[in-house]
């Protein structure tokens, strides 16, 4: 690292002493003029090289306000209004500089103003130069602004695509584990006894189930639709495990429908609330799914009828399990901090599990999407 830095720190004074003597040539060259050189090299090389090495001290500083201040297309014209008189401050800086090291290093005023009278267009093309170069460093300072830009959101992306694994993972984990299967199994075993078309059901219900959550694979958003589709398919076998015991409501607004969600967002939420709220009551259990259109999004509800949770003095004692874990963590990965998950006791009773989602510039309540 210290290695990196000092490498960093050393392109810049390197990179100005060469440009200085490329341009001390350029203006040695130039000075040619009749079979005569008017200009000595030694003059030109004073002239140029303290010209250029004054940008080891501007270089860094646009770099920094370019951080700083980046540019967006919202916000431009703004910072046109720090670049542009930032870029004629430095470039009269740059261009004086020459002169400020002559005053006081090689010759009077007299003589200078006398050489200059001659040839003011000296000055007018260091200001030049400098203003160009000026804007070069401006540039490659913004591009990399939104290189970085480009890491961070391939960064998003991965972590997105990390998290939507894992909670594939979790799903698959929850469909093959033994309870789960020994349950489903044992259902459509009993049923095969009892009612054969309930337990054929119940089979393409299963595999219905393992089908859609297949074609979603590696989709990270789908339209609340969708998901719902997809729990529907889950509760359909929970239904038949639980006979009469499980009783579901889903209460979602239309507009609300084509809100775009995290991919498996639902599903390990009431999959929690059956688990831990409905089967180990002996009571009819009920669970809820709201969902409603907000301004800025969709407010989705999950409650339950079950036991809640356990209360330790003035607060709950909550121990989120892996799928609970997973949630709160993919919602921070997809929102940020603009979007709410909360849970807490109900005020008849049971868990309420509550999240507010932005929605994207695209979910129009009249545009359909998988």
């Amino acid at each position: 690292m210290i290695k990196s830095r000092w490498l960093y720190g050393l392109w810049i004074p390197v990179l100005c002493f060469l440009l200085g003597l490329l341009d001390a040539f350029r203006s040695y060259a130039a000075a040619y003029y009749d079979g005569k050189f008017y200009l000595p090299w030694i003059v030109a090389m004073r002239w140029s090289l303290s010209g250029w090495l004054v940008w080891i001290l501007f270089i860094p500083l646009i770099l920094w306000v370019s951080d700083r201040y980046r540019i967006d297309r919202e916000n431009w014209l703004a910072r046109m209004l720090v670049y542009v008189p930032m870029g004629i401050v430095i470039s009269i800086v740059r261009t004086l500089f020459p002169i400020l090291i002559y005053l006081g290093f090689v010759s009077d005023f007299d003589t200078l103003s006398g050489w200059l009278g001659r040839r003011p267009y000296f000055l007018l093309t260091d200001f030049l130069f400098a203003l160009v170069f000026y804007g070069f460093v401006l540039a490659v300072g913004q591009a990399r602004n939104y290189y970085r830009r480009y890491l961070e959101n391939e960064l998003h992306v991965t972590h997105f695509e990390a998290q939507l694994a894992r909670a594939e993972l979790q799903a698959l984990k929850m469909q093959l584990h033994p309870h789960f299967l020994f349950n489903t199994l044992h259902s459509i075993s009993a049923l095969q006894l009892e009612d054969v078309g309930a337990a054929q059901e119940m089979m393409a219900r299963l595999g219905d189930f393992l089908r859609l959550t297949l074609d979603n694979a590696g989709v990270q958003k789908v339209s609340l639709r969708r998901e719902i589709e997809f729990l529907k398919c889950y509760l359909d076998i929970e239904h038949i495990r639980f006979g009469g015991r499980l009783k579901t409501v889903i209460d979602v607004e239309p507009e609300a429908l084509e809100v775009q969600v995290p991919n498996l967002i639902l599903q390990p939420l009431v999959e929690n609330a059956i688990r831990h709220g409905i089967a180990p009551n002996p009571a009819p259990g009920v669970i809820k799914i709201i969902g409603k259109r907000e301004k800025d999004g969709v407010r989705i509800v999950i409650c339950d009828n079950g036991g809640g949770l356990q209360l330790n003095g003035a607060s709950a004692a909550v121990t989120e399990g892996v799928g609970l874990q997973n949630t709160r963590a993919r919602l921070q990965q997809f929102y940020q901090s603009n979007c709410s998950f909360e849970m807490k006791n109900g005020v008849e009773g049971g868990l309420v599990v509550s999240m507010s989602l932005p929605a994207s510039v695209d979910d129009h309540p009249n545009t359909r999407k998988a």
